[in-house]
């Protein structure tokens, strides 16, 4: 009798990558964008890819071929549409995202219409200059046009200690950093819940394993 045999797959393990993309002018949403993909990259299976949009002028807008003078690269909508997650952040402008970023999602319809990002794990992050500036409603203002993309919206849960140790930035909505008028350099807790809400929507990927 001939013994059955198993046939070995040849697929290759699905590895999530999560957009990360930021707009930052002074340097305090760069800082905590970099420490949201270390929380990607922290979780296994799954890997960060840094974005950064450029400032909404004529000069950029009209070329494509564009590149930033230095940090990560510009996001493009293939990658948007491609990604298996994302994290989106940006400084408060009257308590709501930048232009830039705005921007790039403003010419996100195709994507839209395709239903390229439905059902995918997204979150938000922000950095202010006053510490009641509008974190909150901007990191609001970054989910709205997720909600219609019908992404998957993770915020930070309070069981992460450092929402309730902190006495600077850190929501529930998303990551959050209290820049202040001199810069100051985000503190653990910030960076503690930055790291912990980009290992979460990495998780989350892991976990969904490319069905959305």
């Amino acid at each position: 009798m001939q013994r059955a045999t198993t046939k070995t797959s040849t697929r290759s393990p699905f590895v999530p990558r999560i957009l990360v993309v930021y707009y930052s002018r002074t340097g305090g949403t760069r800082r905590l964008a970099r420490e949201v993909a270390r929380g990607v990259d922290s979780c296994r299976g799954a890997e960060a890819l840094l974005r950064t949009v450029p400032p909404v002028t004529t000069e950029v807008a009209g070329r494509a071929d564009a590149v930033p003078d230095d940090g990560p690269p510009y996001a493009t909508l293939e990658e948007l549409g491609d990604c298996d997650g994302l994290l989106l952040g940006s400084p408060t402008r009257f308590g709501n995202m930048a232009a830039p970023l705005k921007h790039f999602l403003d010419g996100s319809s195709a994507l839209w219409l395709s239903g390229a990002l439905a059902g995918k794990p997204a979150g938000v992050f922000t950095s202010t200059a006053s510490l009641h500036g509008g974190q909150e409603s901007t990191c609001l203002s970054m989910m709205l046009p997720l909600l219609h993309h019908g992404m998957l919206i993770a915020g930070l849960p309070y069981s992460e200690p450092q929402l309730t140790s902190t006495r600077s930035g850190g929501t529930p909505y998303g990551a959050s950093h209290w820049a202040g008028s001199e810069g100051r350099e985000a503190d653990q807790d910030e960076l503690a819940l930055a790291h912990a809400l980009g290992a979460r929507v990495a998780d989350i990927a892991v976990r969904l394993g490319g069905r959305a």
